[in-house]
């Protein structure tokens, strides 16, 4: 989210507003008794304006604040809305749902609305040469950054997997996709401990990198910003905004067993395809409108960037914050089907936006990429 010329004064994009209703929806569904299903759809739905609204209060706040505090600004309160279910999951002790929708939103920004992007952005009726250009240098930072995180992150499941019993062999297998396995005080834990310090630390690093020594390439000045609200309101509409995505997300994780045994999902695939997408939807639309009017720098930004600060940052806050909240500490130690998919769109991410261009082709490819994903994620 980078501030233009003028900003939108809405509470949110015109799309989002009629599923302003769906937070009545779900507190009444709820109190009710309804069908869990039901307060499941309503809670998701619910979460969508929410987003929105802390998107729209961050991106006007960040105006006001100029380009290196707005910067911070943005990666810091960009992923809100996930860390915020995260966290309420956590309390609730679905720890693999937790696991599978920070894996989720990762594949969904990286394939999903990467490849809306470049779709959508590729096949703009006045684009002559075939192709959109974006900031290449820019674009092989952010995959850099991911990749490195992604690498780090999966080592605690490749040390379970190799030393478990000897064999190289999961513990938990595909039959246990949705049971937390406690690793309190065993060497795995220490690991995850470990690589989550060093993930934070270089996110810190990260920021330093983007915001101050090479800012000109991440967050060029911007001009006189029109149209942007004050502190005050911003600050409101994010605290406002930021408790109903907690009092929706409550809603959600406390439904969420019995819908996914109603809709013959598991846990696992609600976790890492569903709560990953609602999570953020707004900003994954805004992804795909600003390559639309031929901003593709921008939508790799969103993108991108968003999946690199979830895998950075918001991952290793979580699996920190289970020391205190939660039945028990939070390995980080994924499933197969989260490593290899992790892996795939990392390296697949990085090919693309190497180029520093994209085609509508591309596009379709990293989601049918992503269906492929979920068919499989479904089937588990």
């Amino acid at each position: 989210m980078v501030a233009e010329d003028e900003l939108p004064s809405g509470l949110m994009p015109k799309w989002v507003v009629p599923l302003v209703v769906a937070l009545p929806l779900a507190v009444g569904l709820h109190l009710a008794g309804a069908s869990q299903v039901a307060v499941f759809i309503a809670a998701a739905l619910a979460l969508i304006p929410g987003s929105a609204v802390m998107g729209r209060a961050t991106e006007h706040l960040s105006a006001r604040s100029g380009p290196g505090v707005g910067g911070l600004m943005n990666v810091t309160f960009g992923n809100a809305p996930e860390l915020i279910i995260a966290l309420v999951a956590l309390s609730q002790g679905f720890q693999e749902v937790v696991k599978a929708s920070l894996v989720g939103s990762v594949l969904g920004n990286v394939l999903l609305v990467l490849g809306a992007s470049m779709l959508a952005g590729g096949l703009r009726p006045d684009l002559r040469s075939g192709e959109q250009r974006f900031n290449r240098t820019s674009a092989s930072a952010q995959s850099g950054m991911l990749l490195l995180a992604v690498g780090a992150l999966v080592m605690p499941a490749v040390w379970e997997l190799v030393n478990a019993n000897g064999l190289g062999l999961p513990t938990v297998g595909v039959d246990n996709l949705n049971k937390a396995v406690d690793f309190h005080g065993g060497p795995v834990q220490t690991l995850t401990t470990v690589v989550a310090v060093i993930l934070i630390l270089t996110y810190a690093a990260g920021l330093v990198f983007s915001l101050r020594t090479h800012k000109d390439i991440f967050n060029p000045a911007q001009g006189h910003v029109k149209g942007a609200w004050t502190v005050g309101k911003s600050v409101a509409m994010l605290c406002i905004a930021g408790g109903l995505v907690a009092w929706m997300s409550e809603i959600l994780v406390g439904s969420l067993e019995e819908a996914a045994k109603a809709m013959g999902a598991s846990e696992f695939f609600i976790g890492i395809v569903v709560v990953a997408i609602v999570g953020n939807a707004a900003e994954h639309w805004v992804a795909v409108a600003v390559a639309r009017k031929d901003q593709m720098s921008l939508a790799i930004n969103i993108s991108v960037g968003s999946a690199a600060q979830i895998a950075l940052f918001v991952t290793p806050v979580v699996a920190l914050a289970s020391l205190v909240i939660g039945d028990f500490p939070m390995a980080l130690v994924f499933n197969g089907y989260e490593l290899a998919a992790l892996l795939i769109a990392t390296v697949v991410a990085g090919f693309v936006t190497a180029r520093g261009r994209s085609t509508w082709f591309e596009g379709l490819q990293l989601i049918a990429l992503y269906v492929v994903f979920g068919v499989t994620f479904w089937l588990a």
